[in-house]
């Protein structure tokens, strides 16, 4: 099973935000099978982002934080079949443009769960389920990865 990791749980597991949620994140990335992991491409330009503005890194530490994501796990890059689909996703199920893409590349690298606190827990679309993995009672799915 593979799994893409959307850009709160990143963020989170780079410290930004309230401790609690950090130590979730921390911990389960440490426990997800390395190999059953996708990142986005969109997710680690939105994780600069945040890491910039919201965490006050400078550009160079952003980028380095960013780069050692992409080296640790598989990114896979947006293609215009992606876009296509997000868009579909976008008009049919009213997603931000941006979460849609997510949600499509997860679909393109047949990934059964994307991570994020963001999305709609539990919507699934193409085979792919949004799992809120900072809520109290843990996904069957995700504890199936873990």
């Amino acid at each position: 099973m593979r799994v893409a990791i959307d850009t709160n749980v990143l963020a989170y597991a780079e410290g930004v935000g309230d401790a609690e949620r950090c130590r979730v994140a921390i911990g389960l990335i440490e426990r997800l099978p390395e190999s059953a992991v996708v990142l986005p491409a969109q997710v680690l330009g939105e994780l600069m982002l945040v890491l910039t503005r919201k965490a006050g890194r400078t550009r160079e530490a952003a980028r380095d934080a960013v780069l050692g994501w992409a080296d640790s796990f598989d990114v896979s890059d947006s293609t215009w079949a992606s876009f296509q689909s997000a868009f579909d996703l976008s008009v049919n199920h009213e997603f931000r443009m941006w979460d849609a893409i997510v949600m499509a590349v997860a679909a393109e690298n047949c990934c059964r769960i994307v991570l994020s606190e963001d999305l709609q827990h539990g919507f699934t679309w193409r085979g792919v389920t949004i799992v809120n993995p900072f809520l109290p009672d843990e996904s069957p799915l995700l504890a199936a990865i873990l």
